[in-house]
């Protein structure tokens, strides 16, 4: 592939870098790894100076080959499971290789600052804070679901499921949709008959009942004893309170990390910055959907680290999640694994190095950079 992108791309890539004179070259998408890295050898050697290149890869439990190159100047890495990665693929010296965590917005690192954790009396008083500021009851649990390139079918029938299932078993949540520019789900679920919801049979497929009980066990032993105990009492519901469930439409979201302080669950699809952003702010996830091949690594990723799991039928992931906010401990657990794999701080770590090793190079290559 490197072989046949230099043959096809490689001057037309070249001529547009140098249009741009740069001092430095960023690269952050696995397709644009070796061409533009020629390109710049290339030009390094014509202008009699080094311009150097790094690359951001951003993905989290997986990588394409393509993404790691050896020459790179630095490389900067989110997880051990792509430095294994690196080393194999590419053979990156390690001493070019920096582990960084994955580059977020610079609001998550602002709120992870001010929740610290989420576990403590602080932490748990500042996101009753962020519920009041958001409009949201601040004594109730707020469950948040995300849906990305999911459809309008798959998101609903999770909700439906989810309102279900915490209903009957009297658990009082609000469940914060973000529909993003999906109008029609937005509205579907603004005009949605919760009683009939209510009253629907629920139920796994037969495929995954099976996997609940004889499947892989999972590698969180906490997760896995209350899994077991949920199990054992399936089948029965608290039908003497009903529980108070809330279903909130959210838009286009703006504040999706004071949104992720307010949550205490996040029900996503595997997106490797979905789940970077809700561990820099120490938030469980139960994962949905993934892209194959491009997101397999970040269930991995989630399940080895402890603070969340997969599922793809929405009546075995409304069960499950209504077993973990029945588990405080547990939901404790799991909000301390994500925030000790969280790094809220990586796109600024990643700028100041970047910053630093261009202002060296243009220092050595005479151009006269002043030290500061």
């Amino acid at each position: 592939m490197d072989w046949h992108s230099s043959l096809m791309c490689l001057r037309k890539i070249k001529r547009r870098i140098s249009s741009y004179q740069p001092d430095a070259i960023v690269s952050v998408h696995p397709a644009m790894q070796n061409v533009p890295l020629l390109a710049t050898q290339q030009l390094s050697a014509a202008a009699g100076k080094h311009i150097p290149f790094f690359t951001v890869v951003t993905d989290l439990g997986s990588g394409h080959c393509t993404w790691f190159q050896k020459n790179v100047d630095k490389m900067y890495l989110a997880s051990g499971r792509l430095l294994k990665l690196a080393k194999r693929r590419g053979r990156t010296p390690i001493e070019n290789i920096v582990m960084t965590g994955l580059p977020i917005r610079h609001d998550f690192a602002l709120q992870a600052e001010q929740l610290g954790d989420r576990t403590t009396a602080a932490g748990k008083e500042y996101q009753k804070e962020m519920r009041r500021e958001l409009g949201l009851d601040p004594d109730k649990p707020m469950v948040m679901l995300m849906g990305g390139g999911e459809g309008v079918g798959s998101l609903a029938t999770i909700v439906d499921e989810m309102y279900s299932s915490f209903s009957k078993q009297g658990l009082d949540v609000t469940i914060c949709v973000v529909c993003g520019r999906n109008e029609k789900l937005k509205k579907s679920l603004e005009d949605r008959d919760w009683v009939a919801v209510l009253q629907a049979e629920h139920k796994p497929k037969r495929r995954h009942r099976i996997l609940r009980f004889f499947g892989r066990r999972h590698q969180s032993r906490k997760i896995q004893e209350s899994l077991d105990r949920a199990a054992s009492h399936d089948g029965e519901e608290m039908t003497s309170r009903p529980g108070n469930v809330e279903v909130v439409g959210l838009g286009f979201v703006t504040r999706m990390a004071e949104y992720m302080v307010a949550a205490d669950l996040l029900v996503s699809k595997a997106g490797p910055g979905t789940i970077a952003e809700a561990a820099a702010v120490g938030l469980p996830v139960m994962l949905t959907n993934f892209l194959p091949g491009q997101e397999a690594g970040n269930v991995d990723y989630v399940i080895e680290n402890g603070f969340g799991d997969f599922n793809s039928d929405p009546a075995v992931i409304a069960t499950e999640v209504a077993c973990w906010l029945k588990d405080a401990d547990l939901m404790d657990t799991m909000s301390r694994a994500a925030r000790g794999v969280g790094h809220p701080h990586a796109a600024a770590d990643i700028v100041i190095d970047i910053g630093s090793v261009t202002h060296t190079w243009k220092t050595l290559n005479g151009e006269g950079v002043p030290a500061k």
